[in-house]
């Protein structure tokens, strides 16, 4: 598609492999990015009560905090491989990284819950290009034989920030004003982007004056921003109960078809559709966006019941998970090391195998389980953390030349955030249909006769009034009914995680190096 084009300017120069410091400085700003962007997509969750609280808005409103971001994030990311075809992959990495920071600071000094959610607007729709980019350079200046290294450096930032998002939340929520959760990424922000700028200016890829697709735009814009909404907020609306929920899932459908109709047929789209025609990429990226489905689903599902029935505060829920997160950033550059001599499907498969082990074991927990009990399940997925992304990432990426790697990239993201906005929406609503259930067969189960009674006159022996044991024997089958939708849900993944292995398989063998056929 770039060929079809009028270049503009071929600024690739010095184009080969860094080495050395200036090779591991860059590598640490360009991961610096990714987990900025990342952190950001988590941190907020868990400090919506305290910023609802501060600014004097209810619980629902504030999740339009949420919603702002995703949508205007879904958006622009799919547009990265467009942008970076006509601007250049440094200069919009670069740009979008300064751009991401002023938002971040301006978020943090928002005097009101508009103003907050305008900023959000700006801050998810600047930061598409940031995973992408962050990601298609570090393959470029890492050498051919190292692309694993590459891919484990940005698998390490992407699989640590959505565990460490919730800690850091929780942390500065419980000790320090909510807008540090914003503005702890200026300093970081400013540093990633002179680094990235002063080392990167020069490696330049070719630009092309591409001309805009503005019905395929649009068409985005309107599919996917009413699929985010309808996906953030279809929960506390009931669903399809709702006339809006159906009426943003009608608009969402058709938009989609519309758009895919009008990108397979235009001569110039905005996103290249052309890059599933690639088996392992379509495949490929079927399995990661499923795979991280799931995960993610667990990523939020676990806190929630931690936090909500069993008494943790967001400190330590999220410490719960952190263990895991640096476990798996250990092991990650020894995985990325094996990558280049184990076929990455037998590590596809390794991190599924681990995923379905974890979720298991989280399955046979019970609501007095220690926070060890906890634990040793976060300790088995962090061997699924530090293979997952990079082993997926190998076989998706595998065979693509090297000028449609922003698209690739882009599209990949695009792609895998959206199956997690899915998840986050079925797992909490799932979540909440299965306690229904088990709590209207424990209701049954216990009644008004003699088990109830039992308990009640044990309870009154304590002191307590008959309300009182009432009370205290509801709250106790309230838990158990949580508790069995959780293990239920826990369950339920670690099966869907065993029935990925052999999509896996469908895949092609990566070439060893994990290199393009196009690659130098």
């Amino acid at each position: 598609m770039a060929s079809a084009a009028v270049p503009a300017s071929n600024g690739a120069s010095g184009t080969g492999p860094l080495t050395g410091a200036r090779l591991a400085l860059v590598a640490f700003a360009l991961a610096l990015g990714t987990f900025m962007m990342v952190l950001d997509t988590t941190i907020a969750n868990v400090s919506l009560p305290t910023i609802a609280g501060n600014l004097g808005v209810s619980s629902d409103n504030s999740t339009w905090i949420i919603t702002a971001f995703a949508v205007a994030n879904g958006i622009s990311v799919p547009l990265t491989g467009w942008l970076m075809r006509r601007f250049g992959v440094v200069r919009v990495f670069c740009t979008s990284l300064m751009l991401f920071t002023i938002a971040s600071f301006l978020c943090g000094i928002a005097w009101n819950l508009p103003s907050l959610i305008a900023f959000r607007i700006l801050q998810g729709a600047v930061a598409g290009p940031m995973m992408p980019g962050s990601q298609a350079l570090l393959i470029s200046v890492f050498p051919v034989a190292k692309r694993s290294t590459a891919i484990g450096i940005w698998s390490m930032t992407t699989l640590v920030g959505p565990i460490m998002g919730p800690v850091l939340g929780g942390v500065i929520s419980d000790n320090y004003h909510w807008s540090w959760i914003f503005l702890i990424n200026v300093p970081f922000g400013i540093f990633a982007a002179l680094i990235c700028w002063t080392n990167l200016r020069s490696r330049e890829t070719p630009t092309a004056k591409l001309p805009i697709d503005t019905v395929g735009l649009g068409l985005l814009i309107l599919w996917v921003g009413a699929l985010q909404i309808m996906l953030d907020l279809g929960k506390n609306a009931d669903w399809f109960a709702n006339p809006a929920m159906v009426a943003l899932a009608v608009i969402a459908a058709i938009g989609c078809v519309a758009w895919l109709i009008w990108e397979l047929t235009d001569a110039h789209p905005i996103v290249d559709l052309t890059l599933f025609k690639q088996r392992n990429f379509l495949i490929g990226n079927l399995a990661f966006c499923l795979g991280y489905a799931v995960f993610f689903a667990n990523i939020l599902l676990l806190p929630l019941w931690l936090q909500t029935q069993l008494g943790y505060n967001a400190t330590w829920a999220g410490l719960v998970a952190m263990p895991s997160g640096i476990l798996a950033v250990a092991l990650t550059p020894l995985v990325a090391r094996l990558s280049g001599r184990i076929d990455a499907r037998i590590l596809a498969t390794v991190a599924f195998v681990s995923f379905a082990t974890s979720y298991w074991m989280r399955s046979n927990l019970t609501t007095t389980a220690s926070f060890t009990d906890f634990l040793w399940p976060m300790l088995v997925q962090s061997i699924a953390m530090s293979t997952f992304f990079l082993a997926m990432l190998t076989i998706s990426l595998d065979r693509i030349p090297p000028e449609r790697l922003p698209s690739a990239t882009g599209i990949a993201n695009f792609a895998r955030i959206t199956a997690g906005s899915f998840a986050a929406s079925l797992i909490t609503t799932g979540w909440d249909r299965r306690e229904a259930i088990h709590q209207s067969r424990l209701a049954e189960a216990v009644g008004s006769g003699a088990p109830y009674q039992m308990a009640a006159d044990t309870l009154q022996s304590f002191g307590l009034t008959a309300t009182q044991a009432a009370g205290a024997i509801t709250r106790q089958m309230v838990g158990q009914a949580y508790l069995l939708a959780s293990t239920d849900l826990f369950r339920l993944s670690a099966w869907l995680c065993v029935a990925l292995i052999p999509l896996v398989w469908v895949c092609r063998r990566p070439s060893p190096s994990g290199a393009p056929i196009a690659a130098d």
